[in-house]
C-alpha cells in the first residue's frame, strides 16, 4: 500500500543543550557532536534508502544546521544551500522543496529565553520558586501559553496532511517541546505526553492519507494507521 510518510527529527546537539540553556526561540549553533549526530543520521538514512521528496524544518540555527548536515549524509550536492533556498539538489539532478517553517520552532519561554536555571533563579527567584514547588502550570511573562504552542503544533500537522498525498515522505526537523506536541496531535491525543527525545532522535509515521478525513471504523484500523520507529536512535548506535 502506498501511503504518506512522516519522518520527524529532533535536532542535533546544540551548544545550549551542553549549557543547559533554555533555548526557546532563540538559537546557538551545533556542537562538533551535534553535527556529526546529523552527518550520522543522513548516513543511516541513505543506507535505508530513506531519501525525501519534501523536507520542512524549523527556521533555527540549530535545526538548519542539523538539515545541512543530514542532507551531507545522504548525498545530496551544497547541503549548505537549505540554509537560503527553496530547493536542495540530488546528485542525479532532481531538486527537493525545503520549507522553513516557523509552526516548528521551539516553545517561546519568554523571559527564560537563553537563561540556565540557575541563571533564572538569580533574576526571576519568586517565578521559579513557584515552578519548583508545584506542578500546576504556571504562566510565563511573554513566554507562549501551552494552548497557544500545543494550538501552533496543530496547525502544523494540520498543514502537512492537507499538502500531501500518499507516495510523498516528509522530512521534518524541530525541536523536543514542539514534536512532543505535534506527535500528540498526530496520534489524536487530547493531552500532551512528556517524552525524553535523544538528539537527533527519529520518529516516523505511515498513514492512509485518502482515508485521513474519513469517520467510522476505519479510524480504528491499524492497518491504515503505522507508527514505524518511535524515538529511534539506531543511526547513533553504529
Amino acid at each position: 500500500m502506498t501511503v504518506l510518510k512522516l519522518l520527524l527529527v529532533r535536532h542535533g546537539q546544540s551548544v545550549g543543550n551542553t549549557e543547559g540553556r533554555m533555548e526557546g526561540c532563540s538559537s546557538s549553533g551545533l556542537t562538533p557532536l551535534g553535527a556529526q549526530q546529523s552527518l550520522r543520521l543522513g548516513q543511516h538514512l541513505a543506507s535505508t534508502g530513506w531519501e525525501p521528496t519534501h523536507i520542512y524544518c524549523s527556521p533555527l540555527e540549530r535545526a538548519i544546521a542539523t538539515l545541512a548536515e543530514t542532507l551531507r549524509g545522504l548525498g545530496y550536492k551544497d547541503p549548505e544551500s537549505a540554509r537560503n533556498s527553496m530547493t536542495v539538489t540530488l546528485a542525479s539532478g532532481q531538486t527537493i522543496p525545503v520549507t522553513l517553517l516557523d509552526g516548528l520552532k521551539e516553545y517561546d519561554v519568554g523571559i527564560f529565553t537563553g537563561l540556565t536555571w540557575a541563571e533564572a533563579c538569580d533574576r526571576h527567584p519568586a517565578l521559579c520558586h513557584q515552578l519548583e514547588t508545584s506542578l500546576d502550570w504556571q504562566p510565563i511573562p511573554q513566554a507562549e501559553t501551552l494552548e497557544q504552542g500545543h494550538n501552533r503544533a496543530q496547525r502544523v500537522i494540520d498543514e502537512l496532511i492537507e499538502r500531501h498525498r500518499n507516495g510523498d515522505r516528509l522530512l521534518v526537523i524541530g525541536h523536543h517541546w514542539i514534536l512532543q506536541h505535534a506527535i500528540a496531535c498526530l496520534m489524536g491525543c487530547d493531552r500532551a505526553w512528556g517524552l525524553p527525545m535523544a538528539n537527533t532522535a527519529v520518529f516516523e509515521f505511515w498513514l492512509d492519507r485518502d482515508r485521513w478525513p474519513q469517520f467510522g471504523p476505519n479510524r480504528l484500523n491499524s492497518e491504515l494507521w503505522r507508527i514505524k520507529r518511535f524515538n529511534d536512535t539506531t543511526h547513533l548506535q553504529s
